[in-house]
């Protein structure tokens, strides 16, 4: 992946925060919308922007679209994601977008709706699976 495409799409504090929320694991749409406070239409829009440039990986399950960061990724991604995760912990809206993912993943039944729309791969990086 060509490092000026990262960089745009980090360049928004929306995109920041969703790709932070992906880092650890595949996501419905409306659980992101949950956690970011924005509506389904602006995170959706939002969610298009990533996967069009190659950010995100999407897939129905059910009702659900499931987000998640790319199976493979390149050296210039994954390099940047690490940044993100060690910026983020000192940045209070990424701390409370966590908090607010524990008390989604907490919810009944959304643990297991993610991991089944999960890849089940050696190389995923949820934690989830």
């Amino acid at each position: 992946m060509k490092l000026i495409r990262i960089y745009q799409c980090f360049c928004d504090e929306t995109r920041l925060r969703i790709i932070n929320l992906l880092i650890r694991g595949p996501l419905c749409v409306c659980h992101i919308q949950q956690i970011v406070g924005e509506s389904q239409v602006n995170v959706s829009r939002h969610l298009s922007y990533l996967k069009d440039r190659g950010m995100v990986e999407a897939r129905r399950h059910q009702n659900w679209m499931i987000y998640r960061l790319p199976e493979k990724r390149s050296v210039e991604l994954e390099s940047n994601l690490k940044c993100l995760q060690d910026c983020a912990t000192t940045e209070s809206v990424f701390k409370s977008d966590l908090s607010k993912l524990k008390k989604v993943l907490a919810a009944e039944g959304v643990r297991e709706v993610l991991a089944q729309s999960c890849c089940r791969s050696n190389s995923c990086h949820s934690k989830r699976c």
